[in-house]
């Protein structure tokens, strides 16, 4: 078998070998290509997905937003109007408290004008003991109103909250409610401006029957 030399070998007897390296640089550079391909489509899904994202978080902070403005204007139309609707009554309460009060003010000035204008009795007058009687009446008639208001006003009767620093007006539970007595003493005083007439019957008998004697 003869021997085969090297420069006798021409390039023609390997033609598979050069077309393989050339089909491997072609198939190299298709993948390549490939692969930047799919890496820019993976960057604009990436961006896609970002894009999605953020308009995903500005709904539902949309959504945040009108559930509380929703929320917030039933809470603040039933708690304003629950305030309103409790200043009002206060309102009314304290105006009917007012009324009252301005008419036992008007009672004791009555009252006080009575008795400014009482004079000294004369025992030398003749008439001296129906003066004196007139005057005793006055003074008692005077007496109940005060003893009514202080029924009605516990702060003309000196009554102090828990802080000491203010007086207690009573609660009235109508236009025309008294209030009840809580000690021993505010029951004989209402029961003494309940009987005042008739204390006023019996004095003017008194003085009728003096007058006579």
């Amino acid at each position: 078998m003869a021997a085969i030399d090297g420069p006798d070998l021409l390039e023609e007897d390997f033609p598979a070998t050069a077309s393989s390296a050339t089909v491997v640089n072609d198939d190299r550079e298709e993948l390549d290509n490939q692969v930047s391909s799919l890496q820019s489509k993976l960057a604009e899904l990436n961006h896609a997905r970002d894009k999605l994202e953020r308009e995903k978080a500005t709904v539902e902070e949309s959504r945040r937003r009108f559930a509380e403005f929703h929320t917030g204007r039933e809470e603040m139309l039933h708690e304003l109007t629950r305030s309103l609707g409790l200043l009002e009554e206060a309102q009314l309460n304290a105006q009917r408290e007012a009324e009252q009060m301005a008419s036992t003010m008007e009672d004791l000035r009555e009252a006080l004008s009575k008795v400014d204008v009482l004079e000294d009795v004369d025992t030398h007058d003749e008439h001296w003991k129906v003066h004196l009687t007139r005057n005793l009446t006055t003074i008692e008639n005077a007496r109940m109103e005060l003893n009514s208001a202080r029924l009605k006003w516990t702060l003309l009767s000196g009554n102090l909250d828990d802080e000491g620093d203010r007086f207690i007006a009573p609660t009235q539970g109508g236009t025309n409610s008294i209030a009840m007595p809580k000690s021993f003493g505010q029951l004989c005083l209402l029961g003494l401006a309940l009987t005042w007439p008739v204390l006023l019957i019996g004095s003017a008998i008194v003085a009728i029957l003096l007058l006579n004697g």
